[in-house]
Parts: C-alpha cells; sequence; structure tokens
C-alpha cells in the first residue's frame, strides 16, 4: 500500500476547483444569455479584439514572472473596457484558467515541500474568499482607492526588483516553526488583497525572500495559490454579479494559449526592461484611480453592485 503523496492530492484538488469555477462560469454565461445576450455579444464586438490581446499579452508576461493584475487594469482603464468597480471582479474570473495552467505547470517542474505548498495555498484561499465577500460590496469610489493604493505598493515592488534592493533569500524549500506560521499569515493577506486588484507575484516573492526560501519556489506558491484563490473569488463576484463577463471571457481565452507558450517554448527573457515599462504605465494608472476616487459622487449602492456616478 503507497503513502499518502500531497502533491497528488493537490493536483485532484485543483482539478475539483478547477471545475467548480468552470460551473459557476456556465451559470453566468446561463444568466447573460437569460438577459438576451448572445454568443456573440459576449465572444464578439467592437471591442472583442483588444480585450483578446490583453488576456494574451498579460499572461504570456505574467507567466514569465511579471504579473497580470496590474498591465490588465492599465489597460481596462486606457481604453474604458470596464468599468472601475467591475475590474476586480474581471481580473479574478478572467484570469483564473491561465493560472490553473501555471500553477499545473509549476507545481510540476519546481521543486517544494508538498506540505510547504499546500499550507501556503489553503491560507490565501481563506484570505481570498474574506477579501472578495467584502470588496464585491464596495462602491465605484472606495473600489479605485483600494486599487490605487494597491498598485502603487505593486509598482513599488517591482521597481524594487529591478534595482535589486529585494533581499536576497536563500535557499530553502520548506518551511516550519516560525516561519511557517509567517508565511501562512503573510499569504492570507495576499489571498485577501488579490480581491481588489493587487497580483500576488510581487508581494509573494518579497515573501519567499524574507522567510529565506529559493526564489524559484515564489512560482508554484504563488501559481498555485492563485489558482485556488480565484475560483473561490470568482464565485463570490459571480453570485454579486460583480464584473465584466464579455473581457472575463476574452482574459481567459486569449490567456491560456500564451501560458503554454511561454512556459513550454520561451520559458524565460530578459524582464528588467519590460518591468520598468509596466512600473510607469501602473503608477500612471494608480495616480488616475486615486485622482477618480476623490471626484465622482455617487448615488447608494443597493444589493451590492455599485452603480453609475450621479451627475
Amino acid at each position: 500500500m503507497t503513502g499518502f503523496d500531497p502533491k497528488m492530492a493537490l493536483f485532484i484538488a485543483l482539478a475539483a476547483f478547477t471545475v467548480f469555477y468552470l460551473v459557476v462560469l456556465a451559470g453566468a454565461i446561463t444568466t447573460a444569455r437569460q438577459r438576451g445576450q448572445t454568443f456573440g455579444d459576449l465572444l464578439g464586438g467592437p471591442r472583442s479584439g483588444l480585450l483578446y490581446f490583453t488576456g494574451a499579452f498579460t499572461n504570456f508576461w505574467d507567466t514569465l514572472g511579471v504579473g497580470s493584475f496590474a498591465p490588465t487594469t492599465a489597460i481596462f482603464r486606457k481604453w474604458k473596457l470596464v468599468p472601475d468597480e467591475r475590474i476586480p471582479g474581471t481580473l479574478n474570473i478572467g484570469h483564473t484558467l491561465p493560472a490553473v495552467v501555471q500553477a499545473y505547470i509549476f507545481t510540476t517542474t519546481v521543486e517544494v515541500d508538498p506540505y510547504t505548498l499546500v499550507y501556503m495555498i489553503v491560507a490565501a484561499v481563506v484570505g481570498s474568499y474574506v477579501g472578495s465577500g467584502l470588496v464585491s460590496g464596495w462602491p465605484r469610489q472606495r473600489v479605485q482607492l483600494g486599487m490605487g493604493l494597491a498598485l502603487t505598493v505593486a509598482a513599488a515592488l517591482m521597481f524594487a526588483s529591478v534595482m535589486n534592493w529585494m533581499p536576497a533569500g536563500g535557499d530553502l524549500i520548506k518551511l516550519e516553526g516560525n516561519k511557517l506560521a509567517f508565511g501562512l499569515l503573510g499569504n492570507f493577506v495576499l489571498g485577501a488583497l488579490m480581491t481588489i486588484g493587487i497580483g500576488l507575484y510581487g508581494p509573494c516573492m518579497v515573501l519567499i525572500y524574507l522567510l529565506g526560501m529559493s526564489p524559484k519556489v515564489a512560482f508554484p506558491i504563488m501559481m498555485g495559490s492563485c489558482a485556488f484563490l480565484m475560483p473561490t473569488a470568482s464565485y463570490r463576484f459571480v453570485k454579486k454579479d460583480f464584473f465584466d463577463l464579455k473581457a472575463a471571457l476574452a482574459l481567459a481565452i486569449g490567456g491560456v494559449p500564451m501560458v503554454l507558450i511561454a512556459a513550454l517554448l520561451v520559458k524565460s527573457l530578459p524582464l528588467n526592461q519590460m518591468k520598468i515599462l509596466v512600473v510607469l504605465v501602473v503608477l500612471y494608472t494608480a495616480y488616475g484611480l486615486l485622482k477618480s476616487s476623490r471626484e465622482k459622487t455617487l448615488a447608494p449602492i443597493e444589493d451590492g453592485i455599485a452603480p453609475s456616478p450621479v451627475p
């Protein structure tokens, strides 16, 4: 009789979470169809090309370590593709399938203690469940403020990475004792922050370095955390209809093929120049969000769905 294999159990659980996510997404599509939207409306139309490009572009660089939430937010705001208050839900729902593919690839190819990986993932999932329940009821101004602050932090972390100001890290692939407790608390907070639109990669890399773990370990922990927490958060956002379905579908459809290309064919590229560009774009986007959060007057919120600005 063979012993318990935690990594195999993780793969089975990930498959179950993926099926759960697909059922939730199918329910959202059914609801949209009942409201009169056709598949042509959801998959085509004037903005569809840019939305598919956004999914492909951001998930390609996400797989290589740049992150997808911040650049997706920047593109959404620049071309007014998604209302600000619906961006966090759209990010979590749209980037779920690419994150699942990344998780399968990196948990297979990067060595990490399976129990540490499972514990860190569970902490992130619990954080995302708590966070999404709060964010999905926020009015537009609060979402703008939260995303603006989160993007500012993300840009600062990315710039610190480019400048080599980050902790050096170590060679651990397993956490125990106080380090494990600190890691779980940190990933819980990062899971909650995912729901307001801050990506997990940069902060998770800092956390991994501070714990003395190998930088490579960040990939399975980050990808695995996202792959589990995003279906959980997606359920809360779909339940409150706090996302843009058309944009979410485009992110998923455009993103999955580019994840495979980046992970299996490209594998690595010099990223510092790309990160500097992303930092500048993200800071500009954060400024716009913070500015907008102070300028708009909103009607009272109803049923967890933020209304349009009052003239």
